[in-house]
């Protein structure tokens, strides 16, 4: 019997759920924006996706290509490059899946939030499909303190651009986009909440 673990790396549960619902089928092009260590391209690698990623952090690409070339040598290096969310070095319309996990959290305000959203948007083909895990205020509304321009104070202690249930349909019907299934929010007690987004282009 195969180790779980080996066959999927540390994957985000949310996004086990996505594969278990039969959403991703090999040879598709998937792109993991934000892809830090690489803990969600596992399984990916292992099973005949065109896999490619970016990164500001050049050790975390260096990381990605290393373990991309043990178990998908026929991806080329280039396909794992150091960039921003706000340029993403990809054609239009290019990939059938794009992953953003723990990533959007991190913008300094809306405006970049929206930026960052419409590069990656802008990338994904027609009936492709936006997978994205962030920091929201979903349950943990009053515990919230806020700093500036849309960012907050979280209990745990650390500070994020958070997003409400409001802010993710108005940024779904902005994008022309629709809801593959209900927003899903994990609440650790109440020191963050965590929102699923998975959308449809």
């Amino acid at each position: 019997m195969s180790n779980i673990r080996d066959e999927f790396g540390d994957i985000d549960i949310y996004l086990f759920d996505q594969i278990q619902k039969g959403r991703f089928s090999s040879g598709m092009k998937i792109l993991d924006a934000g892809c830090g260590g690489g803990r969600n391209l596992v399984w990916l690698l292992r099973n005949g996706f065109d896999v490619s990623a970016i990164d500001s952090d050049e050790s975390a690409i260096g990381a990605v290509r290393a373990m991309a070339g043990r178990l998908a040598p026929e991806l080329a290096s280039e396909n794992f490059r150091v960039a921003e969310l706000g340029s993403i070095p990809f054609a239009s319309e290019t990939f059938d899946r794009i992953i953003c996990n723990a990533v959007l959290h991190f913008a300094a305000d809306g405006t970049q939030f929206d930026h960052w959203l419409a590069e990656m948007w802008r990338v994904l083909k027609p009936g492709g499909m936006f997978f994205a895990r962030l920091a929201s205020s979903i349950g943990i509304e009053k515990l919230l303190i806020p700093t500036s321009n849309g960012r907050y104070l979280m209990p745990d202690g650390s500070e994020r651009f958070i997003v409400d249930e409001q802010m993710l349909g108005d940024a779904t019907n902005q994008l022309a986009g629709r809801f593959l299934e209900p927003i899903k929010t994990t609440n650790v007690e109440n020191l963050r909440c965590m929102t699923t987004w998975v959308i449809g282009k």
